[in-house]
């Protein structure tokens, strides 16, 4: 028969045994395990060392001030944000975590030997040693690659070696140190390293600003950081029943399912320079460098770049209506060519956020126009005081007759060449590029740093008017070498410890002086853009606006005697803004900034060189005398407009149009105009030799096929203007032709009917 009771006494005495050899295991582990250690001592490193190598997931885009302009993650391995001190994390966060992880953090010396001996005991009855790990315990395990578990578990003499190097820490570091360095580099969820990470990753805040509720759910996490919601409900209710707190299941619930069910990001605490993170940071982390090392020191101010960002996008923001949805701003230090401000966009609410603005390349518009009047001083062509007449004009093109015309839509008949670029005259303008000729124009333009200019024929005539495609990098810098007095440099975005304050003379410093003088005239302005205007500041500015073609694109452009600042506006998507000028479109952010740079400091008038003279001069046209600046040689104390006949002129046609009859109207209804300026009944048009009428008002003309020459006579038949045109009656064949030599995507074709006309705004 079975003897119970025996039975009892032998089920029990393996038990007894059992316990009695932890006991004593537990009474004998400390000595043990420090003679053990002291044969293969680990090396702990300092505070300050792990603080110093500490390595965060993102890079950092510093001002000039060592002031953060920008973070951007770089590293995919992980999500580690900024170190944080332990005064910055909540204090409900660490009670958690020393709730969950080490209730004796603050009593032992880096081993709980309780806890310990606990842990021995379920060991032996094949139970998980989890529990018996202190705070510094798995801090040293994080700082010892060789304490890492080589399966699910430590060996006992991992174990044994971790206890001895948690003793060895609590010897040189502080409770303080420990507990800070632990938050920051224990791992909470999935890639979320830290409690920086974690706390703006899960909850959007910083760890200073966690409450009871959340600090559960962090802690809870730390234990098993890819637990279920579920889980980690649980396990942060118990938490919070343990430590007394008055925190309902639901509300737990409810929080750690709203922090946990979907996709987590973090949003950059500041973000203010993404176009020159991406030009410096990327290329710095392409290089090869380490993360922690990816700090990179620009030449702006966050100041500056904080109030151009808010202040173009303000704009922006407030013209939508007429349809315009992007801008760029770039400020430049005029001495050493240091970019302060890089707005490429204006962030979210641009058209394409990641297009940069800056190096987009845009139709220029007038913008061009005192480079072309600073070549025409220079080559002695014109001076400020010469005459130029503000009348239509036909000029031809290769696929068709090129019509300029201002802005406003009038002519201003006799104007001088410092009226004419101030007001940003048209016709003038283009006279003057027909003097100076269009490869020198595209010449000088390519050495003043404009990179994607095409060749002068693709252009002709139109490139007075800014029919090029630039960029606001390009502009900004080609108007500082005006600020400059002609001598053009690079721009920089870095300190590369190289000096930048000398360049290479592109311009004199005659005709830079004249032209910056020009473009700070205000009464000169005045034609066009009244005396008072966002171009007028109670400092001394050169400025000058340009907008293209169906207002795609609308810039401004100007400098002080300390810095030059550019503003773009447009649409990326390339659509045509709606009644938006010069006036009301980049020039309010212009001089927003200008008078923000200029709130403590004053701009003064540029000293004239050597080089140029002042004269009081006598404007018989005008009635009235004034003072002017001439390059040396050029001077004239009276400008007197010359005399007739030399003043008349045929309009239309002009020379060398060719003329196409379309052959689906009758030759008999088809009729070319002849136009004189101006208009005088004792003149008479000669076409071929034979006289066909008089010049008094427009002629009527049935073209005839072939090559003429139309003469316009005064009454002693001498010629005072003479043209020579085509007319040519196969309209297909000529269209063929034109479609292969044409150097512009135009499709229209030339002729009486459908001339070519572009219209060119300021």
């Amino acid at each position: 028969m079975f003897n119970l009771k025996d039975s009892g006494k032998r089920s029990a005495r393996p038990l007894f045994w059992l316990r009695v050899m932890a006991l004593l295991l537990v009474a004998v582990l400390p000595v043990f395990i420090w003679t053990a250690a002291s044969l293969n001592t680990l090396s702990v490193p300092s505070f300050q060392r792990v603080r110093a190598t500490y390595a965060t997931s993102e890079a950092v885009l510093l001002d000039r001030h060592n002031e953060v302009l920008h973070e951007f993650r770089v590293d995919s391995r992980g999500r580690r944000l900024k170190w944080v001190g332990l005064e910055e994390i909540s204090p409900a966060l660490q009670a958690a975590v020393i709730s969950a992880e080490d209730k004796r953090f603050y009593q032992h010396r880096g081993v709980d030997w309780k806890a310990l001996g606990g842990v021995l005991l379920g060991r032996l009855s094949s139970r998980s040693l989890r529990g018996a790990s202190t705070i510094t315990m798995q801090l040293v395990s994080k700082l010892t690659p060789e304490l890492q578990p080589r399966v699910s578990h430590r060996s006992l003499w991992q174990k044994w070696k971790q206890v001895r190097a948690a003793r060895s820490l609590e010897e040189t570091w502080s409770k303080t140190e420990i507990l800070e360095a632990y938050l920051n580099l224990v791992t909470f969820r999935g890639e979320l390293q830290g409690i920086a990470s974690a706390s703006r990753g899960l909850f959007g805040k910083r760890p200073d600003g966690l409450n009871d509720c959340e600090s559960m759910i962090l802690a809870s996490l730390v234990r098993a950081p890819s637990a279920s919601i579920g889980q980690v409900a649980e396990r942060a209710d118990k938490l919070s029943k343990a430590m007394n707190l008055q925190l309902s299941y639901a509300t737990v619930l409810s929080k750690t399912e709203e922090a946990l069910s979907g996709p987590y990001g973090i949003e950059p605490e500041i973000a203010l320079a993404p176009h020159v993170y991406r030009r410096l940071l990327a290329a710095a982390h392409n290089s090869g460098k380490r993360p922690r090392a990816l700090q990179v020191m620009c030449t702006l101010d966050q100041r500056l770049q904080r109030f151009a960002s808010e202040t173009l996008g303000q704009h922006i923001l407030s013209i939508r209506e007429r349809n315009v949805h992007d801008g760029a701003v770039l400020v430049v230090d005029n001495a050493s060519g240091e970019v302060l401000a890089y707005v490429g966009n204006v962030g979210d609410r641009a058209s394409a956020p990641y297009v940069d603005g800056t190096q987009a390349r845009r139709q220029a518009g007038s913008i061009l126009k005192p480079f072309l009047y600073a070549l025409a001083f220079d080559g002695l062509l014109l001076t400020p005081a010469s005459l130029l007449e503000d009348a239509p004009l036909d000029v031809p093109a290769v696929n068709g007759i090129y019509r300029p015309e201002n802005y406003d839509k009038e002519f201003h008949g006799v104007v001088t060449a410092r009226m004419a670029l101030a007001s940003s005259l048209n016709i003038p303008a283009v006279k003057v590029l027909n003097l100076v000729g269009v490869e020198a124009f595209v010449q000088k333009l390519s050495d003043l740093g404009f990179e994607s200019l095409q060749s002068a024929d693709f252009y002709g005539p139109s490139l007075a008017l800014g029919s090029a495609d630039v960029t606001l990098w390009e502009l900004v810098n080609a108007y500082r070498a005006l600020a400059n007095g002609g001598i053009w440099s690079p721009l920089h975005l870095t300190f590369d410890g190289e000096s930048h304050l000398t360049g290479q003379r592109l311009l004199s410093a005659e005709s830079a002086f004249i032209v910056s003088d020009i473009l700070s005239d205000r009464e000169s302005r005045s034609e066009t853009f009244n005396l008072e205007s966002p171009l007028s500041t109670r400092f001394w500015t050169g400025v000058k606006t340009g907008t293209s073609k169906d207002m795609r694109d609308n810039w401004c452009v100007g400098f002080s005697d300390h810095y030059t600042v550019a503003v773009w506006v447009g649409n990326f998507s390339g659509e045509p803004m709606w009644n938006v000028s010069g006036i009301t479109g980049a020039a309010p952010v212009w001089i927003d900034i200008m008078n923000w740079l200029h709130r403590e400091l004053r701009s003064r008038a540029p000293i004239p060189p050597k080089g140029v003279v002042a004269r009081q001069t006598e404007f018989s046209s005008f009635g009235r005398r004034y003072s002017e600046w001439f390059l040396k040689g050029t001077e004239t104390s009276q400008v007197v407009p010359a005399s007739s006949p030399t003043n008349f002129k045929i309009v239309y046609p002009a020379s060398g149009t060719i003329i196409a009859l379309d052959p689906d109207i009758p030759e008999d209804q088809q009729k070319l105009f002849f136009e004189a300026d101006p208009k005088d009944s004792s003149l008479r048009w000669r076409l071929d030799g034979e006289d066909i009428g008089t010049a008094g008002s427009v002629l009527l003309w049935g073209p005839q096929s072939g090559k003429h020459v139309l003469e316009l006579m005064d009454t002693t038949t001498q010629a005072l203007d003479s043209v020579s045109f085509e007319v040519r009656g196969n309209l297909r064949a000529l269209s063929d032709g034109l479609r292969r030599n044409a150097s512009h995507d135009q499709t229209e074709l030339p002729g009486v009917h459908n001339p070519k006309v572009l219209k060119e705004a300021d």
